[in-house]
């Protein structure tokens, strides 16, 4: 039998245009989901929707078409919508499914296939499992790529903007946003948000700069990551114009990205805490706060500071969908620039953080570097750094074996906790703590590092870095 192609990661399967991810790769995997959804439901309903990049719409035509042939009514949008609008219409108009063709925001020569289950939330391993089975399935010959419905239903259009809209202005006090008169600039990185967000900005009545408001297959060349590099022409857009605020979401507007007023890329784990203390002290939002292993522990001194709980997630944000789902949290999110808040969805919204972090500077008329100095002012100063290191197949593996064992030292200091949610991590007497993440599908090492200063900071990143190079 072949190897199976379809292998779902954190958020589900991606692989490069023309090489893993081809029209035959693609029915195999709507044929998984078909069998799947047929084995749960006689008669389920599903919607398709797909971002900006290359042939998106052929795979989500094609996704249709087999879909459509196991006799599953089958809605498919009309244009690039956002993976938050597709998991919207999933989890409010009855949908048993929702498949989105994206690659998220990762480059150009790459695309995939998210699957959300029948709560909008994305599906956990068990159904990811059980989808990858089922391919496995196909291609031994024991179930069909080909449904019975040769003639296949027909389709119906599907547009989930309307009501995604609607929701996004009860969540946000857009009149706040207006009245505070800001100038925001926004970039889409080419991607899905293009007449979401810019229009919600508009409607608000902020004074509204848009760049990269275009479909770019190739988007210009980078990713449509909302990363430092790739918001260089945003920042200088904010201080060519005097905005109070840069807001950008990448390609399928999950993840967030931000420029204060005077250029400063802010990294996500800020936002997270920023808009975690903005939504309890200011909006009154009852519960804790939702993070994977991986991030700030800026959150926790949050949740102390308002004598919530803190809940800690692995790595991937359907853990975190899960409290939001059980209404455990004001918000949950992770470093890699996700996060939803209570009453939404279970799923990473970039749009809600935008707007959100624009109602946030407008009612509290600070910028974000002036708001992060005053919460550091209540609650202590965390500096956060992320890095991913390449290693050699034989390193890798002397690595596995070292991260198995129990440590009482790192960089001269006693460990105080090993928490191995996710990887390995190492919490330190003095509250600094380091995180190492093998990837399970590339020859790379996650490294995430925390102190309380940026000087402690950067020695333990490190030490880390020795660490995990020579092992």
């Amino acid at each position: 039998m072949a190897d199976n192609p379809i292998k779902f990661g954190t958020s589900g399967w991606r692989g490069i245009i023309a090489d893993d991810f081809t029209l035959a790769n693609v029915r195999l995997a709507a044929a998984g989901i078909a069998h799947h959804l047929l084995g749960n439901k006689s008669r389920p309903r599903v919607i398709v929707g797909y971002d900006t990049r290359f042939m998106s719409e052929k795979f989500a035509d094609t996704v249709a078409e087999v879909l459509g042939t196991h006799g599953i009514e089958t809605h498919v949008c009309h244009r690039p919508d956002p993976t938050p609008a597709i998991s919207f219409a999933v989890l409010h108009e009855g949908f048993d499914g929702g498949i989105n063709i994206t690659a998220s925001h990762n480059p150009a020569e790459y695309s995939g296939l998210k699957y959300s289950s029948s709560d909008g939330a994305p599906a956990l391993p068990e159904v990811t499992g059980d989808i990858e089975s089922r391919v496995g399935k196909v291609l031994a010959g024991e179930l069909s790529l080909k449904g019975p419905m040769f003639a296949a239903p027909q389709r119906r259009p599907a547009d989930p903007r309307p009501s995604y809209m609607d929701d996004l202005r009860r969540k946000v006090d857009l009149k706040a946003i207006g009245e505070s008169r800001m100038k925001i600039a926004y970039d889409p990185l080419y991607g899905t948000a293009r007449g979401y967000l810019d229009d919600l900005l508009r409607e608000s009545g902020a004074e509204v700069t848009v760049i990269h408001d275009y479909r770019d297959v190739m988007f210009s060349g980078v990713g449509p990551e909302p990363s430092e590099k790739n918001l260089a022409e945003l920042s200088q857009i904010v201080k060519e114009k005097g905005c109070a605020l840069g807001v950008s979401t990448d390609g399928d507007a999950d993840r967030f990205g931000f420029i204060d007023a005077d250029g400063t890329w802010i990294q996500p784990n800020y936002i997270l805490a920023l808009l975690a203390d903005y939504l309890i002290e200011v909006r009154k939002f009852p519960g804790g706060i939702g993070r994977s292993v991986a991030t700030t522990h800026l959150v926790d001194a949050v949740a102390k500071y308002h004598g919530v709980p803190c809940y800690q997630t692995p790595v991937g944000f359907k853990y975190v969908g899960g409290l939001i789902k059980a209404d455990k949290i004001a918000l949950g999110g992770e470093e890699s620039a996700g996060l939803s808040i209570r009453g939404h969805l279970p799923e990473k919204d970039g749009l809600i953080a935008c707007l959100l972090m624009a109602e946030a500077v407008a009612r509290r008329g600070q910028s974000i570097k002036q708001q992060l100095a005053a919460l550091f002012q209540k609650v202590g100063a965390y500096y956060p750094l992320r890095m991913n290191l390449t290693l050699e197949p034989n390193v890798k593996t002397r690595l596995l074996e070292k991260l198995q064992r129990d440590w009482d030292k790192f960089d001269s200091q006693k460990v105080a906790k090993v928490d191995r949610t996710d990887g390995l991590k190492m919490i330190l007497e003095n509250g600094s703590w380091v995180l190492m993440r093998p990837s399970g599908t590339e020859p790379v090492v996650r490294v995430y590092c925390e102190a309380a200063t940026q000087a402690d900071r950067d020695r333990l990143a490190s030490a880390a870095k020795a660490f995990v190079m020579n092992p």
